[in-house]
C-alpha cells in the first residue's frame, strides 16, 4: 500500500491522557520534556506523541477493511499512531483491548522498540485495538515558512481514571515525564520551571476550563474537529498569533514577541 502524502505538514498525533490526581483535587495531564537536541520542540514541555508512520496507515488499511472500525483510514492511522507512540514514549497501554497488565505491558514496549511497528506487538500479545477509549479533541497545524519541520497534528484524550500508575521514559527523544494539572502546568511556565510552545498553551487552557475527563470529553464531542492554523494579525500597531474563536479556547491570540512555536 502506498502511504498516502500529507495534505499539508507531516502527519502527527498524540493522546492527553488524564488520571485522577492521587490526592485528590484538580485531575491531572501526562506531559514530557523533549530532549533539547530534537529538531522539534527540543527543550519543551509536550504531550507525548509523534509523526504518523507508514506502517500505521498499513495497520489502519488493514483493520478498516477487516471491519474492526468504522473510521476513515487516514483518522484510523492517526490513532492508530497516538497508541503507539504513547506505548513507546511512556509505557502506558491505551487504546488496547485484552489481557493487560503492567507485566505484559512493560514487554510490549521492550517489543515495539525492536520492532517499531505496532502490528506484530498486538499479534504476538492478542492484543486488539480499542478505539472507544481515544476522543478527538484538536487538530493543529502552525504552518509557517520559518520552520522547516511543520507537524499537522491531531490531539486525543484518554482517561486512566487511577492515580496508580507507573510511567516512564525512553529516554531517545525525552528527558522527563511528569504529571500534572492543565493549571499547575500553566503556573510552573509562568514560573520559568517549563517552557510551552504556542499550541500546547493553547490547549492547557483549555484543559484547565474542565474539573474533570467527563467534562473534557464532552466538550471535544459538543465541538467539531477543524484544523487550527495560526495566523498573524495586525491589532494596534502590534502582530499576534490568533487562532479561531469558536473552537473551544478562551485564549485565541498572543503577542507574537511572546509566542514560542518551537
Amino acid at each position: 500500500m502506498n502511504t498516502p502524502a500529507p495534505p499539508h505538514g507531516i502527519p502527527a498525533a498524540t493522546i492527553i491522557i488524564y488520571r485522577n490526581c492521587p490526592a485528590g483535587g484538580l485531575p491531572q495531564v501526562l506531559m514530557t520534556v523533549r530532549s533539547k537536541g530534537m529538531a522539534f520542540a527540543g527543550g519543551m514541555a509536550v504531550f507525548p506523541g509523534g509523526r504518523v508512520d507508514p506502517a500505521d496507515f498499513a495497520l489502519a488499511e488493514a483493520v478498516v477493511r477487516s471491519g474492526e472500525t468504522t473510521l476513515a483510514d487516514d483518522e484510523a492511522a492517526h490513532q492508530i499512531a497516538a497508541v503507539r507512540e504513547t506505548l513507546e514514549e511512556t509505557g502506558l497501554a491505551l487504546g488496547l483491548a485484552g489481557d493487560i497488565s503492567a507485566e505484559s505491558a512493560a514487554a510490549a514496549r521492550a517489543m515495539l522498540a525492536e520492532s517499531g511497528t505496532l502490528a506484530p506487538v498486538l499479534e504476538a500479545f492478542g492484543w486488539s485495538l480499542d478505539f472507544s477509549q481515544i476522543t478527538p479533541f484538536a487538530r493543529w497545524f502552525p504552518k509557517n515558512e520559518n520552520i522547516p519541520r511543520v507537524y499537522d497534528t491531531r490531539f486525543y484524550l484518554a482517561d486512566l481514571g487511577t492515580g496508580a500508575v507507573d510511567v516512564s521514559i525512553d529516554h531517545a527523544e525525552n528527558t522527563h515525564l511528569f504529571w500534572t494539572s492543565a493549571k499547575g502546568a500553566l503556573e510552573a511556565a509562568d514560573r520559568g520551571e517549563i517552557k510551552l510552545i504556542f499550541p500546547t498553551r493553547r490547549n492547557l487552557e483549555r484543559l484547565a476550563l474542565f474539573g474533570s475527563f467527563a467534562e473534557a470529553k464532552a466538550q471535544a464531542e459538543a465541538i467539531p474537529v477543524r484544523t487550527i492554523m495560526p495566523q498573524v494579525v495586525e491589532q494596534d500597531g502590534k502582530p499576534w498569533l490568533m487562532i479561531l474563536e469558536d473552537a473551544g479556547y478562551p485564549v485565541t491570540g498572543e503577542l507574537l514577541d511572546s509566542v514560542a512555536r518551537g
